[in-house]
């Protein structure tokens, strides 16, 4: 049962929730979408309709800031746990090698997939990467008949959100072989090792939002976006 803040919907499925869920739907050759929700997201939602319907439609909204937690536990709800959308793609990716469905990056600067992919297969051993293709791609029709040509089961998208969700959309119905796609924002950035992650201290707190703004004081208005959600939600404790 998802639940809803702001009429935004949210997933209370832990890691190991929706692995097993996407396990069972790529059994029955379904296709799942994942879309990282966080504050800054809602709030921006309420004033994008297009945002609110991509989230609200996808399979899986993970619950990807601590203000979704800390709003679950305001409203007694059965979110007990961030799901980081970095850390959503490293399960997935050791789903993927386990189970070998062979995936498939798309998105960032060329020498960042390109390490990201290095590393990727360094650090899961046996996984397929079926290829790769940086997001300054022109030409759309060409990409999608790569990636089906490729016969990946799994894509990682990372142009930036909403623009992947909306990529992610327009090229499913084209994509059938592909059964999960994730949105997956700077993901590869960490997994080429270009950008550091927040010490283990701060992701472990759900303060990673401290550890960024302390790192680039300009990310303060959009840090903003955390006590508006947070005084909206206790306004509003039926939306």
């Amino acid at each position: 049962m998802k639940e809803s803040y702001l009429g935004v919907h949210v997933s209370p499925l832990t890691y190991e929730g929706i692995v097993g869920e996407l396990k069972t739907r790529m059994s029955q050759d379904k296709q799942s979408t994942i879309i990282a929700v966080n504050p800054e997201k809602v709030m921006t939602a309420q004033k994008d309709p297009q945002l609110l319907e991509l989230i609200n439609n996808s399979t899986f909204q993970i619950a990807d800031g601590v203000g979704i937690l800390l709003a679950s536990k305001l409203r007694k709800g059965q979110i007990t746990s961030r799901v980081t959308g970095v850390d959503m793609m490293a399960r997935n990716l050791k789903f993927a090698a386990e189970d070998k469905h062979p995936i498939y990056l798309y998105g960032a600067k060329k020498e960042v997939i390109e390490l990201a992919a290095a590393n990727i297969q360094r650090d899961y051993p046996g996984i397929i990467i079926a290829g790769m293709t940086d997001g300054y791609e022109q030409d759309e029709d060409a990409l999608v008949t790569r990636i089906h040509n490729s016969g990946a089961r799994m894509l990682f998208v990372a142009l930036g959100s909403p623009k992947q969700e909306l990529w992610i959309r327009r090229n499913m119905d084209r994509l059938r072989n592909v059964l999960v796609f994730q949105g997956v924002g700077g993901s590869f950035d960490v997994f080429s090792g270009t950008v550091k992650r927040a010490p283990s201290v701060f992701r472990k707190t759900g303060t990673e939002w401290l550890f960024r703004l302390m790192s680039d004081p300009k990310r303060l208005k959009r840090q903003l976006n955390l006590p508006r959600f947070l005084l909206k939600i206790l306004s509003s404790r039926n939306s």
